[in-house]
C-alpha cells in the first residue's frame, strides 16, 4: 500500500499537466512522487480519459436506507474526490443523485478549476430549485431522451436517442461531451450511472474509496448485471492507496478489458451458495 503524500509542488505540476502544459510545473528530486501514479492517469492529456469514483463505507453501503450519505467519506476521501474533479473537464451525475443530494459538483477542498457540470437526466425531471443551476458556478449541461418533456432554462439540454431500457446509452453521452471538447470525464454517481458506464466498459479508471465504518444496510455504490460465475466477475488490476482518513483503490479497467479480449477463455467457477 502506498500513502497519498500531496505536497503543493507535486499538485501544481498534476494541474499543469491538466492544463496541457508543454512545459509542466517541475518536481524537485527530493519530491515524494509515489501517489503520481493515482492521478496523472487522470491529469494526463493523451488521450480521452473517463474515470468513475466511489465512496463508501466497509460494507459496500454509500449511504444509510433513508438516503443519508452525508459522512460516508472521511476528510481524506472528500479532498481525494475533489482533486478528481479538478483534473477532469466534466463530472457526471445521474439526475436521482442531484434529487437525493441536491450537490454542487464543484472543487472546493482543493485548488483548481471546478468542471463542467453534467447531468443525466433522461425524463427530464431536474429540480428547477437545484443548486447547481443557481450558484453561478461552471456551466450545467442537461442529456435527456429525444422524447422528454420540453423545458426553458439557461442551461443547455442535448438530446439523445432512447434506449430500449429507458435509458441513454453511454457510448452516446461521451460522444455528446467529446463534440464540446469534454475528452476527460468523471462519474461521480449514482449507482446506476455508474454501472450503465462499467457495464458498456467504458470506464478507464475506478476508484473505490473506502472509510472506516460499517453502516449494515443501505444502497451499494455500484450494481452490476448479474452473473452466475466467478469466471465472470471482473478482476482488475488494483493499486491500494492510504488516503490517511480513507483506502482508494485504483482499479484499471481498461487494462482488465484488454486482457480479456486477448484471453476470451476463462475458467468456469461456480459461485458457493451462501444463503
Amino acid at each position: 500500500m502506498q500513502s497519498v503524500n500531496m505536497t503543493e509542488d507535486l499538485w501544481e505540476h498534476l494541474l499543469s499537466l491538466r492544463e496541457g502544459s508543454v512545459r509542466p510545473v517541475a518536481l524537485s528530486a527530493e519530491t515524494d512522487a509515489s501517489c503520481l501514479s493515482l492521478y496523472k492517469p487522470v491529469a494526463s492529456r493523451s488521450a480521452p480519459f473517463v474515470l468513475a469514483q466511489v465512496g463508501q463505507s466497509l460494507d459496500g453501503r454509500v449511504a444509510t436506507p433513508s438516503g443519508d450519505a452525508q459522512d460516508v467519506s472521511g476528510c481524506d476521501g472528500i479532498v481525494h474526490l475533489h482533486r478528481c474533479r479538478a483534473l477532469v473537464d466534466a463530472v457526471i451525475v445521474g439526475v436521482g443523485t442531484v434529487v437525493a443530494d441536491d450537490p454542487s459538483l464543484s472543487v472546493r477542498a482543493v485548488s483548481g478549476k471546478s468542471p463542467i457540470r453534467v447531468v443525466v437526466d433522461c425524463n427530464g425531471r431536474m429540480p428547477e430549485r437545484a443548486k447547481m443551476l443557481h450558484d453561478g458556478g461552471m456551466p450545467v449541461l442537461l442529456l435527456q431522451a429525444e422524447d422528454a418533456p420540453t423545458r426553458s432554462g439557461r442551461h443547455e439540454i442535448v438530446r439523445l436517442p432512447r434506449q430500449t431500457d429507458g435509458g441513454l446509452a453511454p457510448r452516446d453521452i461521451l460522444d455528446a461531451l467529446a463534440e464540446r471538447g469534454l475528452a476527460t470525464v468523471l462519474v461521480e454517481g449514482g449507482a446506476n450511472t455508474i454501472s450503465r458506464f462499467v457495464d458498456a466498459d467504458l470506464i478507464d479508471r475506478l476508484h473505490v474509496s473506502v472509510a472506516p465504518i460499517i453502516i449494515g444496510s443501505g444502497p451499494a455504490g455500484i450494481r452490476l448485471s448479474p452473473i452466475d460465475r466467478l469466471s465472470e466477475a471482473r478482476r482488475p488490476e488494483v493499486q491500494v492507496y492510504n488516503l490517511g482518513t480513507d483506502i482508494v483503490f485504483d482499479c484499471n479497467l481498461r487494462a482488465e478489458a484488454q486482457r480479456k479480449a486477448i484471453s476470451p477463455e476463462r475458467q468456469n467457477v461456480l459461485m458457493a451458495d451462501m444463503a
